[in-house]
């Protein structure tokens, strides 16, 4: 990647509706050329995909919770039944006391309790400790 690429790549972070021009402009490059650096962008999986940034309070889903899944063997092959709980956003092996750290948006408390019971009938999963999300004071995109 090149310093035009990063560019680009931090405008599309800020908002990836932005047309091919108005990328071009910021970058002193025409709107084909734009567009065939973001296509090879896409191509050598720097962008991996598109996608819109929805406030979770809004649409109902305000609690926010990281929970380590802790467990009595190898949870390597447990994607599917993590990836099967909606409320999931994001699962990782881990290293530490807990095998698997995950990222859930409820609703309320009650949706979350919900969600650590269906944790606890994954095959392996012992037990779990959920760490809820009083205020989030920023996010960022990934540095480049």
């Amino acid at each position: 990647m090149d310093d035009i690429d990063r560019a680009l790549v931090l405008r599309l972070q800020q908002d990836a509706g932005q047309s091919y021009a108005a990328l071009g402009a910021a970058v002193g490059l025409s709107a084909g050329a734009t567009h065939e650096r973001v296509r090879k962008l896409r191509e050598r999986g720097v962008i991996r995909r598109t996608t819109v940034d929805v406030d979770p309070e809004a649409v109902g889903s305000g609690v926010l919770a990281y929970v380590h899944v802790d467990s009595t063997a190898w949870m390597g092959d447990s994607a599917a039944a993590f990836a099967a709980i909606p409320e999931i956003q994001e699962a990782h092996i881990i290293a530490g006391n807990a095998s698997v750290l995950v990222k859930v948006r409820t609703a309320t408390t009650e949706r979350l309790q919900d969600v650590l019971r269906r944790l606890y009938a994954i095959d392996g999963v012992s037990g779990t400790q959920a760490t809820v999300v009083l205020e989030t004071f920023f996010e960022r995109p990934l540095p480049l």
